[in-house]
């Protein structure tokens, strides 16, 4: 398991602090953005509603919205245009769901055209993430929704939404995905992610970016401090 030099920091640099309970208000948002800003995360990963947020000016803060959120059973066209008004509202990055149906029917060809549509909504340097659901799939379905991701142009490969009753990210999930991908794409590990533990599993296995909502307890173990409660989380 790999050892991070700065953990306040280098570990920090992979989050996408992430909020998406539905409940979520405004201030719940802002209270979000002021701490992924205090704990040095990469982003702030939100639903497309909330759009536009407001950065601090001196923050280097990513902002990253979901679309097609959480079933993926959004038709294309609409996938498309909730990607284009969000990079159009301030979206840095787009997370989007595949329609996991079509994994699991072995149509790939589906998969592939639905995110390639939302890909060309994107213009660089806008970052495409692919949310599979892993847990979800069998292994030869996360090979092939994997390599329609990157047929398609995405920058991440994505494990979960951590809504689905099927569970989030494993190792076995990450390390197979990053096997599938090589160096065409990169693997983001999200769902059930809670401890520091958790964490560099999953970066040990290939993932490069974590989804994570309790941020603050994961930092402050590796900062070996005794962490604030937190509220348990579905993601």
């Amino acid at each position: 398991m790999p050892t991070l030099t700065a953990p306040d920091t280098a570990l920090a640099r992979r989050v996408d602090h992430t909020l998406l309970k539905p409940e979520t208000t405004t201030a719940d948002i802002e209270a979000h953005i002021a701490e992924a800003v205090e704990l040095g995360a990469f982003s702030v990963c939100v639903s497309p509603s909330f759009l536009p947020l407001s950065i601090p000016a001196d923050a280097d803060l990513a902002v990253a919205v979901v679309v097609g959120f959480p079933s993926g059973k959004h038709t294309t066209a609409v996938k498309t245009a909730e990607a284009l008004e969000a990079v159009g509202r301030g979206a840095d990055e787009i997370d989007m769901v595949i329609d996991i149906g079509a994994a699991k029917a072995g149509r790939f060809d589906l998969v592939e055209a639905d995110i390639a549509s939302v890909r060309r909504a994107i213009p660089a340097p806008g970052v495409l993430k692919v949310i599979i659901e892993s847990a979800a799939l069998a292994d030869d379905e996360i090979v092939g929704a994997c390599r329609a991701a990157v047929a398609a142009g995405a920058d991440f490969v994505k494990t979960s939404t951590g809504f689905h009753p099927a569970g989030g990210a494993t190792v076995h999930a990450v390390r197979l995905m990053k096997q599938t991908v090589g160096d065409a794409a990169e693997v983001k590990a999200s769902g059930g992610i809670r401890t520091l533990a958790d964490a560099l599993a999953m970066i040990d296995a290939g993932a490069t970016r974590l989804g994570l909502s309790g941020t603050r307890a994961i930092l402050a173990e590796a900062a070996g401090a005794s962490p604030a409660p937190s509220t348990p989380d579905s993601y």
